[in-house]
């Protein structure tokens, strides 16, 4: 395909057209919210990548034969499709179809997660070229696989991310909040796509907020696009707070999107929390001069009428939480953590 010269698609309906770094808009309504604020399409496709920085990465790429490995070519080479959405691209004036160019198998998989030799070996040697790895973005070495019809994210991970991403998920549910289904699996963690394999549009935040974070400027775009995700946003922050979760990026939240019409349905479920609690080892008392609760504090100044969005933590409820993951932790301690957070927002 043409770097510089392509059609852009939302399953079946054209959008956009890419013309020797000139975006002509066909159909607003459904373009990428990315084209929306940057009309730059190479620079849209260079966010879908896949990290090239993972030694997972390299591997597919060199088993995959790939000559040109830059991102764009990268992208490029599975027409810029992903699990989470249906953008796609193809050559100007082309017949293909969404259903000609969409990911039915995870024959890749295990050399991305694994990245073991006999994966490599095996995946050298098939003459498959097509996988959703290529455009699975994140640091983490991970993989789609396909179960029974539906995608599930398999996210490696030590004992202590896998403890903290799942208390994390089961807590968020004990609560009644909006959190994308985790289960633990063999040195990884699993977690099912929320959008039924492109039937509903995951927009990251990073198409309208770039890589500012900042929660008073998240909630001022969001009050602007999509309001009614707010009450989400807000429960998903203070339980970043409480767990003390610093890895909240513009990456790993967003706004689910209708597809037929582009209309902002709410915010994603709440996903990507192995950075949280005791990943990285126990923290420390939690102190009023602690970061995030800080930050979180500024939110609820700015806005005071928030606070009905937070919920009541019991400290039974982190110990049932705890007890039932059945993993061996230092309990009390993730339990004060958690509480003294808490506390300390309150």
């Amino acid at each position: 395909m043409d770097k510089k010269n392509y059609e852009i698609l939302s399953g079946d309906i054209l959008v956009a057209k890419w013309q020797n770094g000139n975006l002509e808009i066909i159909n607003e309504s459904l373009l990428p919210l990315f084209l929306k604020r940057i009309k730059n399409a190479d620079m849209w496709l260079e966010t879908r990548a896949i990290d090239s920085h993972r030694s997972n990465s390299r591997l597919l790429k060199k088993a995959l034969r790939l000559v040109e490995k830059d991102d764009i070519s990268t992208v490029i080479h599975v027409n810029g499709a992903t699990i989470t959405d249906n953008y796609w691209i193809r050559p100007l004036d082309s017949n293909l179809k969404y259903e000609d160019i969409r990911f039915s198998d995870d024959y890749f998989s295990n050399l991305a997660l694994k990245g073991t030799y006999n994966s490599f070996n095996r995946a050298a040697n098939s003459k498959r070229s097509r996988t959703p790895e290529l455009t699975n973005v994140g640091s983490f070495e991970k993989c789609w696989k396909l179960k029974d019809g539906k995608w599930w994210m398999h996210k490696k991970a030590n004992h202590e991310e896998m403890f903290s991403e799942l208390f994390v998920y089961e807590l968020g549910k004990a609560l009644g909040m909006n959190m994308a289904i985790y289960e633990r699996g063999e040195n990884c963690v699993k977690s099912l796509d929320f959008t039924g394999s492109a039937n509903i549009n995951f927009e990251p935040a990073s198409a309208f907020m770039g890589d500012n974070e900042d929660y008073l400027d998240v909630l001022e775009a969001l009050k602007m696009i999509c309001p009614q995700s707010i009450p989400d946003y807000i429960r998903m922050i203070f339980l970043d707070t409480v767990c003390a979760n610093p890895d909240r990026h513009t990456n790993n939240f967003g706004l689910l999107r209708d597809i037929d019409n582009g209309n902002l349905l709410g915010l994603a479920p709440n996903f990507d929390n192995n950075m949280a609690l005791i990943a990285r080892g126990y923290p420390s008392k939690p102190k009023a001069n602690d970061m995030l609760i800080q930050l979180f504090g500024e939110v609820l100044e700015e806005y005071p009428e928030y606070q009905e969005y937070l919920p009541e933590i019991k400290e039974e409820m982190v110990f049932e939480v705890i007890s039932n993951l059945h993993m061996r932790v230092k309990t009390q301690s993730v339990v004060d953590l958690v509480m003294g957070r808490y506390h300390l927002i309150k």
